[in-house]
């Protein structure tokens, strides 16, 4: 169900302007200290050549609206 949850989230991500490279779902178990230690190394080296995030906030709602529908905030 996880892997699932995860494929969704990726086409929202992209959907939203986010490559969906920046998730990655890895099952590592608790005993396997260095396997996690390299996903977690390679993945940091994917998300580096990646760049900055650019992320394109052209779609969101303009904060006058935001206050406009919740004046309590």
């Amino acid at each position: 169900m996880t892997a699932q949850r995860v494929a969704v989230l990726r086409d929202l991500l992209e959907f939203v302007g986010i490559e969906g490279e920046r998730l990655n779902l890895v099952w590592v178990s608790s005993a396997e200290g260095p396997r996690f230690a390299n996903e977690m190394t390679e993945f940091t080296e994917k998300i580096r050549s990646l760049g900055p995030l650019n992320w394109n906030y052209q779609w969101a709602v303009p904060d006058s609206e935001l206050r406009a529908a919740n004046p309590s905030k």
